[in-house]
């Protein structure tokens, strides 16, 4: 494959593409700096920060044109990434790519975050970008068009209309003959999944010139999934110590905050409710002793935050540099320090404060928030002022100490990893229907290099099976039957499996078969089992066929109910997550007339209380949760419904408040949901399926994943089923299955002392 070349115009941005390849199995590494250079192993993708985003227009096109010039040979893939709020020096970068000799395809949608393109503008959550909200920091008024930001440049708009028929590819050439560059519309995924694979359809070329991808994280990710559909190549995990430099307690951690948007705001609040000491940085430089209590808070090991002082009105430049000034100043003295970095301004200044020029992507939280090795040793997290739930701040600084735990006992040792100072969860991972796409999603997943970064899976499944979707996949794993999770090793490329023997080898790919029904309810009993020992602390489930497990004389609806009765659970919830909102069900898989009657006082209360409890587990001091009504409008005080909001849902509401549960409500679900989405709640509590499940597929599940909360662990699902009619072919997506572990590593516990 050809080498990939992105060029961005800030760290965070940088960071946030570079993941999106990563973890579709592409080997990436971020450069920051002109003379930033790739060091060590094999890289086919290099996303370079120009540090551009805020530079005087000539300068930014100066330096495009620069890094253009180092970074595209004849056979470069090229994709420019830009700020999904099309922020910064848009219009000077790309006609410098034009002059270059590239025509740019502008796709600039990021669904996961409701920013959209419709008839060549910008919007965001439904309404014109200026509208928003989301500008009102901006010094400048919001583009009307995207046009608007390209006066050197002749456009084309795409119309959706044409985005979502056949022969996009021959639309767009079409385009590309009168226009030097053509806006693309986009509301989902999927046209820009479209708008990738048209590019490619055309070779990077039209009329003679090369063609440049133009968008956000959202667009790469579709990209990155076509170049590299199978997604499962085993990566040699970089050395992470689990220690300080001088091995005398855990890495600090230091979170620099450069962003001043609500968000921001939001989430420092959520480390502040979490006890962290949270430092205001003035616009005059930081006194010697401001310094000495914060690296007095660092060398304990614990977390410190810097931010912009409430209400300051300065020049944001001057501002960032303060931070910037402010965080080299401690971590000299704390030099083993990682890093949370929020806004890529502050970020980059930072880094090059640190002489740091060049990380590579290790995984994220959410969309945008990713964690990086950097070449000193040093975890990076970053993420762009805007985005995140108000609980990502915390969400990284967990996930940074678990990645410190990784190795300390293989460093220390070279033996399974069962040492006290690993704080990482153990997770069992059933291998679900032997006959269907649980095999292969299993090892993919396994194989991804962030497998072990954060959690320690064991699979509970048939080793030959494993074998052999390893061999569908075309990849090389290690895969070694223990007896007990005490036994596990983890090292890149290992597969740790406990077999019952239960599936002969003989079983055929894609058939409905009692055996493997019956393979596939052993394997969750074991789960089960571990889980109520405490030998693990999370599940997480490959699909199994209700079909096969009847044939097997199992008779229960599916993985939740089982679940429930190995651990004598009466009463569980499923909860769905998004990038932006967790949402839990009252009743689920029930008519609505039934649904309705089911609801009552008590039921709400519990499920409210199961969110509350599975958020706190997973690091939320104080979950904010939207409770929505039955009715339309909530009722309007009794014109609509038959008093159900006043009857089924306030009094659990009243005694949740009165137990400290910040739970809000009941709200008009049309309302509650775009609050959620613009990171009011972390969890919104539906009353019933549709209620819940409807939003939710329009806010987006990442790679589709369900979670299973009320259990004495959690256990997180993919999103899709058996797929007989793929299975054994190596042809399955793996990205939910990575996705619902990253998500059972998230929401799970450390293994008790």
């Amino acid at each position: 494959m050809n080498r990939i070349s992105v060029l961005a115009d800030d760290f965070s941005g940088a960071a946030e593409v570079a993941e999106q390849f990563r973890r579709h199995g592409l080997a990436t590494a971020i450069l920051t700096g002109e003379d930033g250079q790739f060091a060590g192993g094999s890289v086919e993708v290099i996303v370079r920060d120009t540090h551009s985003r805020n530079l005087p227009a000539e300068r930014a096109k100066a330096a495009v044109a620069r890094a253009i010039s180092r970074n595209a040979d004849a056979k470069t893939m090229l994709f420019k990434k830009i700020d999904s709020l099309w922020r910064g020096n848009i219009g000077p970068e790309l006609l410098a790519l034009r002059e270059a000799g590239w025509r740019p395809v502008i796709a600039g949608a990021l669904p996961p975050l409701r920013r959209t393109v419709s008839g060549g503008a910008p919007y965001v959550d439904g309404v014109p970008l200026g509208q928003s909200g989301t500008w009102a920091l901006e010094p400048a008024g919001a583009p009307q068009s995207i046009s608007d930001l390209l006066p050197g440049l002749s456009t084309a708009v795409l119309p959706l209309q044409k985005v979502r028929q056949e022969g996009l590819a021959p639309a767009l050439r079409e385009a590309l003959e009168t226009a030097e560059a053509v806006i693309v519309d986009g509301e989902t995924e999927q046209d820009l999944a479209a708008v990738a694979a048209a590019v490619r359809q055309l070779g990077f070329r039209a009329g003679g010139d090369r063609l440049v991808l133009v968008g956000t994280g959202a667009l790469a990710g579709a990209l990155a999934a076509q170049l590299a559909p199978a997604a499962c190549r085993p990566e040699a995990a970089p050395q992470i110590p689990a220690r300080g430099v001088q091995g005398t307690g855990p890495r600090p951690v230091l979170v620099v905050v450069g962003s001043a948007s609500g968000a921001a705001v939001e989430q420092v609040g959520q480390l502040r409710g979490a006890s962290v000491a949270v430092f205001d940085v003035q616009t005059a430089e930081t006194g010697p002793e401001t310094v000495q209590e914060i690296q007095h808070t660092l060398r304990g090991g614990s977390t410190a935050a810097l931010t912009v002082q409430p209400g300051v009105q300065a020049d944001p430049a001057l501002v960032v540099a303060r931070l910037a000034d402010t965080a080299a100043a401690v971590l000299s003295g704390v030099p083993s320090t990682d890093l949370v970095l929020t806004g890529g301004e502050t970020a980059r200044e930072v880094l090059d404060r640190l002489g740091l020029t060049f990380l590579r992507p290790l995984g994220q939280v959410q969309h945008g928030a990713v964690v990086s090795l950097a070449s000193d040793g040093r975890l990076i997290a970053s993420k762009p002022g805007s985005f995140g739930t108000p609980a990502v701040l915390l969400e990284l600084t967990t996930m940074l100490r678990r990645m410190r735990s990784m190795e300390s006992a293989t460093q220390e040792t070279g033996a399974s990893m069962n040492n006290p100072s690993d704080t990482r969860p153990y997770i069992a991972v059933t291998m679900g229907d032997g006959a269907g796409v649980g095999p292969e999603v299993t090892v993919g997943a396994l194989l991804d290099s962030a497998a072990y970064r954060a959690g320690r899976p064991v699979v509970i499944g048939d080793v030959h099976r494993l074998q052999l979707a390893a061999a569908v996949l075309g990849v090389t794993a290690r895969i070694v039957e223990i007896g007990d999770v005490s036994e596990a090793v983890f090292e890149p490329g290992r597969i740790n499996v406990i077999d019952p023997k239960l599936l002969p080898e003989d079983l055929p790919w894609g058939q409905e078969s009692a055996a493997a029904g019956n393979a596939a309810y052993h394997y969750i009993r074991i789960a089960c089992e571990l889980g109520m020992a405490g030998k693990v602390q999370g599940i997480c489930t490959a699909p199994l066929n209700k079909a096969a497990l009847h044939k097997a004389g199992h008779i229960y609806p599916g993985h939740t109910e089982l679940l429930a009765h190995f651990m004598g659970v009466e009463e569980v919830s499923m909860m769905l997550s998004t990038p932006k909102v967790k949402v839990i069900h009252v009743t689920t898989h029930i008519g609505l007339i039934d649904a309705i009657a089911k609801i009552n006082p008590g039921l709400v209360e519990r499920t409210v209380r199961r969110g509350y409890e599975a958020l706190q587990r997973a690091g939320v001091p104080d979950p904010k949760i939207g409770v929505c009504a039955i009715n339309p409008h909530a009722g309007e005080n009794g014109l609509f419904g038959h008093g159900e909001e006043e009857e089924k849902i306030i009094p659990a509401l009243e005694k949740l408040r009165a137990d400290g549960i910040n739970a809000v409500g009941p709200l008009p679900a049309d309302t509650a949901f775009f609050l959620a989405g613009r990171g009011d709640y972390d969890l919104i509590v539906a009353m019933y399926h549709d209620q819940g499940h409807g939003p939710v597929k329009v806010l987006g599940i990442e790679a589709g994943v369900n979670i299973t909360v009320g259990l004495p662990v959690i256990r997180t699902s993919v999103d899709h089923g058996t797929a007989f009619d793929i299975a054994g072919k190596g042809t399955v997506e793996i990205g939910s299955m990575i996705e619902a572990l990253r998500q059972a590593v998230e929401m799970s516990p450390s293994p008790a002392a």
